[in-house]
């Protein structure tokens, strides 16, 4: 059961508020007397977290199907960008393993000791979960995931503060179901941030206009790439933003580090921005989870140390076109689920 992304921030009765990871979504299948890790797009993942297969196999249930999401922390905040270390790897080292330690944290209970619980509503769901988490005495790296009820916006706002990827807003009495579904919403936190546009991809199939922005950041004065930015625009943009970059289109590539293949990617002279939001940075420099909403500029900045001024329908005052630093991202153990809701 997936989550459907909305803008709509609430508390309501009949919710629950249950903290987003920044993880690798999967499902543990046990019967038979075998374990299987699965991913969404349904890869076993047994070779690369042994240690959560052997803590399953821990377990004395004889069969189960539990939902959850494989993690690493950098800090006390879930990194997807440190577990990729992990989901790159087959066979993890002891030191790979020792370096970047993963936990699963269930969320979810389908299936327990012949009951399909599917039909049964949610917070069912989770209270049998939490007793078959104390009943089978499950350690580190099983961990059971805490929620919150109808308090949606204050803990939106906490996830904000602390730096996490944001919250999932769940109806209570909702029955599981294969599918992206409006009975669990995905309250994201999102950062923004002024891009220049360097080139732009060819539209494909019913797009029109283009398919992506390319963006870049200035770094010691120097142009470097981020990315690509194909959500965000509505019609009316992609045909006036595509008029604007033609008569801007450059004879070769205007940003020395951009690793783009392929064809149909246009490069233009940076002299307009994009604001930009999205998730977090990668350990390369690259923007995650992206996502535009595009202003014309009268200029862009030279250097990492000049200003631009917007146009007036941007009504965002000055911003630099430079890279900014990742937040702090450390906060107190007892902040986050990491701390309090593993169960021993």
């Amino acid at each position: 059961m997936l989550a459907t992304l909305t803008e709509e921030r609430f508390s309501r009765q009949g919710w629950i508020f249950e903290p987003k990871f920044d993880g690798e979504r999967a499902l543990v299948f046990r019967g038979d007397g075998e374990v299987r890790i699965l991913s969404r797009n349904q890869k076993v993942l047994n070779e690369k977290y042994p240690e959560l297969v052997t803590a399953w196999e821990a377990q004395r249930s004889d069969s189960l199907i539990a939902d959850g999401e494989i993690v690493t922390f950098d800090g006390e905040v879930t990194s997807f960008a440190k577990l990729q270390q992990r989901m790159q790897v087959r066979h993890p080292s002891p030191e790979l393993r020792e370096k970047v330690p993963v936990s699963f944290y269930a969320f979810d209970l389908l299936y327990l000791d012949g009951n399909d619980l599917r039909h049964v509503p949610l917070l069912e769901r989770k209270q049998l979960l939490r007793k078959a988490f104390h009943f089978f005495h499950f350690k580190e790296p099983l961990r059971f995931t805490e929620h919150r009820e109808t308090e949606g916006e204050a803990y939106y706002r906490e996830a904000c503060e602390h730096h996490w990827e944001g919250i999932i807003a769940k109806n209570a009495e909702s029955v599981y179901v294969s599918g992206r579904s409006r009975e669990w919403l995905k309250f994201k936190c999102v950062n923004e941030q002024e891009f220049v546009i360097v080139g732009y991809s060819d539209p494909e199939g019913q797009r029109i206009g283009f398919g992506a922005l390319l963006v870049g950041y200035y770094e010691r004065g120097k142009l470097r790439y981020a990315g690509k930015v194909g959500t965000g625009y509505d019609n009316q943009t992609l045909r006036r933003l595509r008029s604007q970059l033609a008569k801007l289109e450059a004879r070769a590539n205007t940003i020395a580090d951009a690793d783009v293949r392929g064809t149909g990617v246009h490069w233009v002279e940076p002299k307009l921005v994009a604001q930009v939001g999205f998730t977090e940075w990668t350990n390369d420099g690259k923007l995650r989870h992206r996502a535009s909403w595009v202003c014309a500029m009268t200029r862009i900045p030279r250097t990492s140390n000049e200003k631009v001024t917007q146009a007036s329908a941007c009504n965002r005052g000055e911003n630099v076109c430079t890279r900014r630093n990742r937040p702090n991202r450390r906060s107190r153990r007892e902040d986050h689920p990491s701390g309090k809701n593993s169960v021993s």
